[in-house]
């Protein structure tokens, strides 16, 4: 996080609260980044909103622009800004969508979290970062090398979140259930499921420097696990990793990170392994 040198923060003039450019001005105070503002929209003319916004946040001593553009939809033209600005992060406000429309409909956060190169931080929560706790989901028992990949930048960029709030940050392994019917016996027993974890889980701890009392192991599903260790840390913000799965499989199932989104109470930063983000800035080029 360190790196970035520039933030896109999606602007939503309808909802005054402004809690995304509160968490990226928090991140461009300790990195110097430059924040380039945008409004989505193609039927008001907000120019006068967004110089003021430039104005107030030159005036803090904060590099800043604006643009109001529109590319067909929210998530197209927050990506195209993204790529055309050289942004290493899009901070945007997460509103909860009506239960009824999400059956019907891909939500429009889900397909900006599938489709935008750039780490994307959602903010759900007037709740202050200093001083609490960051929790950071991985899956230990993925060890292949996108993992590690994804691993590694879950991992660093929860260290970072932590320094920069000065929070504490905690690290969540789910692991399966028993399965009866699985192939391989180490699977069939909860003890020895358990074992194997923990035992994987000794080198990853060695790897990120993290102690028995930051690392929580538990059974079960991460789409219900995230959200009870977020709420029972009382988590600012949680790091998790996307595979940005796409297509029919996509609208049937969804992502880890989809899937939380709403339930999940506490901000969310979601980072995707680099085999994926070339491929999503090949696909935005060819456009």
């Amino acid at each position: 996080m360190q790196a970035i040198r520039s933030i896109l923060v999606v602007i939503q003039p309808d909802h005054a609260e402004g809690l995304a450019l509160k968490r990226a001005k928090l991140i461009a105070g300790v990195t110097r980044s430059h924040v380039h503002l945008l409004v989505c929209d193609d039927a008001n003319d907000h120019s006068g909103y967004l110089r003021q916004l430039c104005n107030t946040l030159q005036q803090d001593g904060y590099s800043a622009t604006g643009q109001q553009a529109w590319h067909g939809s929210a998530h197209d033209t927050i990506n195209n800004a993204q790529q055309a600005e050289g942004c290493g992060l899009v901070v945007k406000q997460h509103l909860p969508d009506n239960p009824l429309k999400k059956a019907l409909l891909t939500p429009d956060d889900w397909k900006l979290l599938r489709s935008c190169p750039s780490p994307v931080l959602l903010v759900k929560t007037h709740a202050p970062w200093t001083g609490g706790h960051v929790l950071a989901a991985v899956d230990v028992g993925n060890a292949d090398d996108e993992h590690r990949d994804l691993h590694t930048r879950i991992i660093d960029h929860g260290y970072d979140l932590a320094s920069l709030a000065k929070a504490e940050l905690h690290v969540l392994s789910a692991h399966p259930s028993p399965m009866l019917a699985a192939a391989d016996p180490t699977f069939q027993l909860r003890d020895t499921i358990e074992a194997r974890y923990r035992q994987q889980c000794r080198a990853f701890q060695e790897t990120y420097d993290i102690d028995d009392q930051h690392l929580h192991i538990a059974e079960g599903p991460a789409d219900v696990l995230i959200p009870h260790f977020a709420r029972q840390l009382h988590a600012a913000v949680t790091v998790i990793g996307t595979v940005a799965r796409t297509g029919f499989s996509g609208a049937l199932i969804g992502n880890t990170a989809e899937v939380i989104l709403d339930t999940l109470e506490s901000d969310i930063l979601v980072l995707k392994p680099d085999s994926i983000i070339e491929h999503l800035e090949q696909q935005l080029s060819e456009r």
